[in-house]
């Protein structure tokens, strides 16, 4: 999703979604991948976790 379409979904202001991204993606949680239709803009996702990663 990109951060309009999070912002869109929650009813979260941008600045929430902003500050959020940036912790996920600090704990290494969040891929962050190109948009090719808006060049401008990136499509965020949460990351899958190994299974010995998630018991941990």
């Amino acid at each position: 999703m990109t951060q309009k379409e999070i912002i869109n979904k929650t009813y979260l202001p941008a600045r929430t979604v902003r500050y959020a991204l940036n912790r996920l993606k600090e704990e290494n949680l969040l891929q962050q991948r190109f948009y090719f239709q808006d060049a401008r803009q990136s499509l965020y996702g949460l990351k899958t976790l190994a299974p010995e990663v998630m018991s941990a």
